[in-house]
């Protein structure tokens, strides 16, 4: 399963899917579906970890999305859809949006969390291949994530490592190969003390749609969604306007 839903609310209406951010998992958004009661929240859970951890890791993000786009889109029935993602997960979240309106579905509205906008990613093989498990373990503690300490135990690096460091890779080696703009309104998000992600490289995300944009900053790093969620911004996420 690509979705996981702890709250489900089928006469909810509007619906949320999360995407979360590399080496997460639907566990980041687990209480997002209590506070946010007017949304069926949804999470998607990337192979690798938590129900799908004997799973291999993905390795191609544009495939990946192919076929999270898939699995989406026998569920959409009209329904007012946001689409939600942090960091890795708002790149996802950017081709499946992309990928859904090609197929002819309208999508309410996007929010693009820590994330530059795909136009200003470009693959780099090199890069890719450097992402060793000491590296991936010193960028994890700088954006804020994860705590040194859980770093230091072995059973957990042993355990999460191999898809985190998936995840880099294929970030890493990820360039953009949409021309045409997303037609749905987008907000990008980002923490005024991000280390990697810069305010401008989050309002770059303006060019990235026909639609109606905003752009937000919020106190606190990479992971500044983690103590303060953005559930205002979310619940008042314009559909079209």
């Amino acid at each position: 399963m690509w979705t996981q839903c702890v709250e489900p609310r089928p006469f909810a209406d509007r619906r949320l899917v999360c995407f979360p951010h590399a080496g997460g998992s639907p566990y980041f958004f687990r209480g997002w579906g209590k506070a946010l009661t007017g949304f069926e929240v949804h999470a998607v859970c990337y192979p690798g970890r938590a129900e799908r951890i004997a799973e291999p890791p993905a390795t191609e993000l544009a495939a990946m999305a192919g076929d999270i786009t898939a699995a989406l889109l026998p569920w959409m029935d009209g329904r007012p859809t946001v689409f939600f993602g942090h960091s890795m997960g708002a790149i996802v979240a950017y081709e499946v949006v992309g990928a859904l309106e090609e197929a002819g579905v309208e999508v309410a509205h996007f929010v693009a969390s820590g994330a530059r906008a795909p136009h200003l990613l470009r693959p780099d093989p090199d890069v890719a291949t450097t992402w060793d498990d000491e590296s991936i373990a010193r960028t994890l503690v700088e954006l804020g994530g994860t705590d040194a300490e859980l770093l230091r135990n072995p059973a957990f690096v042993e355990l999460v490592m191999p898809y985190i460091g998936a995840d880099f890779r294929m970030l890493a080696s990820y360039g953009p190969d949409r021309s045409t703009p997303l037609r749905c309104p987008v907000t990008a998000l980002v923490g005024d003390r991000d280390p990697r992600v810069g305010a401008d490289d989050v309002a770059a995300w303006r060019s990235e749609t026909r639609g109606p944009f905003r752009f937000r900053t919020f106190p606190g790093d990479h992971f500044y969604l983690a103590g303060e969620p953005p559930f205002t911004v979310i619940d008042e996420a314009p559909a079209g306007s």
